[in-house]
């Protein structure tokens, strides 16, 4: 089915096929187009969150279109057709105003989410789930223009401070990964994810721009207080804009853990009220592979999901998995082994790894992505 999900689209489709046969209309504002319906045959079409003059509301009715209305006096839309951006989940925020923070889409969106689960009110965890599978329609858009064989996701803990030696060695990681043709993707939230995408976002930028966006990002180096941590995010961004409209990296942050902020270096946010949801389609996007750096019960968690996900090929293929620091993973957090014993006698064996550099991570993908023995 062909989706309209923008005015320009509408007016160009109706001006050579005057037909809505086929068609699902996504979120658009039609008031000022009814003359348009009232032309058109719209048999089996599907107007999903669109405002409607009466008039064409009767006619689409009546003519055999499905028309599923727009829902009222939420904090977000539920039919949206895009990603979201930082600048848009923060619209409203005022740097150096740190309580404007809580006037934010995101912010808005979070106390909905808390209420909503709290109340279990059946129109507004609907209006969550149709919200959840419009970003999943919008991010298959984007994976289908960027090619799921080159996402690499990155994973980590939150709780990553940005002065820590980590920090650094996983922005310089997704930076050199990204200027050799994979995609980064990332749980799009603070700490690892945030030094993910923020390599991702300077990679088109000269190698001392990072040494520099390190030094301003010091001065607020855990995610709260929100407000300084945002704050010091904005300047490197400004900064160090992005170079032109390709895409940098992908955060999938989840109102599930409101707690965390979705940092501002990721270029595209998918971002869902379903935790569930997000951290199953993380993982299944990233088949040129999934680097693991330090982590707690999450990133452990991610791994053993990662792991059945390769155990029982749920997608075809057994995808790389390459574990960042060999003391933690095989003493501290002692899960490489048992990762490595799982995989005996199946196609994953050979595509598990744990280095301690950010070349021989980068080496290593390539050679699994290029094919290369």
């Amino acid at each position: 089915m062909q989706e309209l999900e923008t005015l320009e689209a509408f007016d160009d489709h109706l001006d050579v096929v005057k037909s809505l046969v086929g068609v699902a209309c996504q979120g658009l504002d039609l008031r000022q187009r009814s003359w348009r319906l009232f032309e058109a045959d719209v048999r089996g079409a599907f107007f999903l969150g669109c405002q409607l003059e009466a008039s064409a509301l009767e006619y689409l009715n009546t003519k055999g279109a499905c028309v599923f209305p727009a829902f009222a006096d939420l904090s977000f839309s539920p039919f949206r057709a895009t990603l979201y951006t930082a600048d848009e989940l923060y619209s409203g925020y005022v740097p150096g105003n740190h309580s404007s923070y809580d006037t934010t889409p995101d912010a808005r969106a979070y106390r909905s989410h808390v209420a909503t689960a709290e109340g279990l009110g059946v129109v507004d965890t609907l209006a969550e789930r149709i919200h959840d599978h419009a970003i999943d329609d919008a991010l298959r858009q984007l994976l289908s223009a960027v090619d799921t064989h080159r996402i690499v996701a990155i994973m980590g803990g939150h709780s990553l401070i940005r002065t820590d030696a980590t920090y650094r060695t996983v922005a310089e990681l997704s930076r050199q990964l990204t200027r050799e043709g994979f995609y980064i993707a990332t749980g799009g939230g603070p700490g690892a994810m945030e030094a993910a995408n923020l390599g991702g976002w300077l990679a088109r930028h000269n190698d001392d721009a990072l040494d520099a966006a390190l030094g301003m990002l010091a001065t607020a180096a855990a995610f709260e207080p929100v407000g300084e941590w945002l704050d010091s995010g904005f300047a490197v961004r400004e900064r160090w804009p992005a170079l032109d409209d390709s895409p940098t990296s992908l955060g999938i942050p989840t109102w599930h853990y409101g707690h965390e902020p979705p940092n501002v270096f990721a270029g595209e946010i998918a971002k869902y009220f379903a935790n569930s949801i997000r951290e199953e389609g993380l993982l299944a996007l990233a088949l040129a592979g999934v680097v693991f750096a330090p982590g707690s019960a999450g990133t452990i968690q991610e791994i053993f999901q990662d792991a059945a996900q390769n155990h029982y090929k749920s997608f075809g293929i057994a995808s790389p998995m390459v574990f960042l620091d060999s003391e933690y993973w095989t003493t501290t957090k002692p899960v490489y082994p048992l990762v490595q014993q799982l995989a005996i006698g199946h196609d994953y064996a050979d595509a598990l790894a744990i280095f301690d550099t950010v070349d021989e991570i980068v080496g290593f993908l390539k050679t699994k992505r290029d094919g290369v023995s």
